[in-house]
């Protein structure tokens, strides 16, 4: 029996025995101790820019038996899973939407494990109920919860809302010409064609794991990250000391980087994680604007790795129609929202309802598109 629940507004309050205990080797890089502790460590993830941590950690006879990453949020950047509309409303009404609170991985719309816990996910709800009710905080939002989570969620009252993206699914493809098989010969043609350009350029790829991953790597894979914020004007989530700590932890995170490289000069680099069964693309960036060297960088290096390496799905984010035509297949996510008063928790229904068709046809229409379909259109 679960003797107490408490909220820690440092992860570095527990050890990372504490959660290694409670997690296994099938557990994303995204959920671990030390991924989640070099976002507030770097102070990517702090009360300045609106992500202060308040997780969950539910403790029997001193021993931490579950976890819950936590945020109270003031805004809504950084989550990909977007609820301006809400906030808008909500004000309008003479009430406040911020803040909120946050179950999620910052900047990472990657399906994880958020309950960490055997059979006590309705104590983790009723916890934070009492803290949104005590606090006078009107919204809590679940982002990306693996499978098993959802229907726990949703016989705790939490409203579902609908979301998608696109993933490559490894059907046990012996090399990448065996994956182009499953293309009609115009588009697997347009495929070969973007992989010419890359190599008629003389660029070349260099793939740096944990093994082989430097510091020095790390250098030069920042400056293409943060250059691609700063050609938005924007200011990167990530610090450079985030992926120091990345480094560090190298071994348990597992970070891959596909480097291009023209003439002896890297020139652009994609950075992914793995686990057992999944790759992960995350972040990536560029010396030069070259014709398809997105596509070699951030798809089919990657669709390469996983092949040559036996994972079972690439996740390359979120969004993305243009993936469709190279074999990325979509998928629906889901969000999960627990809403205290009921005026707004029947508006939101509402709207995920309508929205959760709008989806659903949406992915119907993108799968007529997939090389999977008999019918299939490009």
């Amino acid at each position: 029996m679960l003797k107490e629940f408490k909220f820690i507004e440092k992860l570095s309050e527990i050890s990372e025995s504490d959660i290694d205990e409670l997690l296994s080797d099938k557990d994303s890089p995204f959920i671990r101790y030390q991924f989640l502790q070099a976002l507030e460590e770097s102070k990517s993830v702090s009360n300045i820019n609106g992500w202060k941590p308040n997780h969950l950690v539910s403790i029997d006879d001193k021993k931490i038996t579950g976890f819950m990453p936590l945020y109270l949020k003031d805004n809504s950047q950084g989550e990909f899973v977007f609820d301006h509309s809400w906030s808008y409303s909500l004000n309008r009404a003479g009430r406040r939407y911020y803040p909120k609170l946050l179950t999620a991985v910052p900047f990472t719309p990657c399906e994880t494990r958020k309950i960490i816990s055997k059979n006590n996910v309705d104590k983790f709800v009723d916890t934070t109920k009492n803290f949104m009710s005590s606090n006078d905080i009107e919204t809590w939002h679940i982002l990306y919860p693996d499978h098993d989570l959802k229907e726990d969620l949703k016989k705790c009252g939490l409203v579902e809302r609908s979301g998608y993206k696109f993933v490559w699914n490894n059907r046990n493809f012996k090399d990448f010409e065996d994956y182009l098989k499953i293309f009609k010969s115009r588009q697997r043609k347009n495929i070969r064609n973007e992989r010419k350009k890359i190599s008629d350029y003389g660029i070349e790829f260099i793939v740096k794991d944990s093994d082989s991953l430097s510091i020095e790597d790390w250098d030069v894979f920042y400056n293409f990250y943060k250059n691609t914020y700063e050609q938005r004007l924007q200011r990167p989530y990530l610090n450079y000391k985030f992926f120091e700590l990345i480094q560090k932890n190298k071994y348990v995170l597992r970070p891959i980087i596909f480097f291009a490289k023209l003439n002896d000069e890297i020139i652009a680099g994609s950075l992914c994680f793995r686990d057992k069964d999944n790759l992960y693309g995350r972040n990536w960036g560029t010396k030069y604007d070259i014709d398809s060297l997105h596509f070699e960088c951030c798809y089919y290096q990657g669709i390469d790795y996983c092949i040559n390496n036996g994972i079972s799905h690439f996740d390359p984010g979120v969004q993305g129609e243009h993936k469709i035509r190279r074999g990325f297949e979509p998928i629906t996510t889901h969000s999960y929202h627990l809403i205290m008063k009921d005026d707004f928790r029947k508006a939101i229904s509402d709207f995920c309802v309508r929205e959760k068709e709008e989806i659903q046809s949406y992915l119907e229409a993108c799968k007529r598109y997939t090389p999977f379909n008999k019918e299939y259109k490009i």
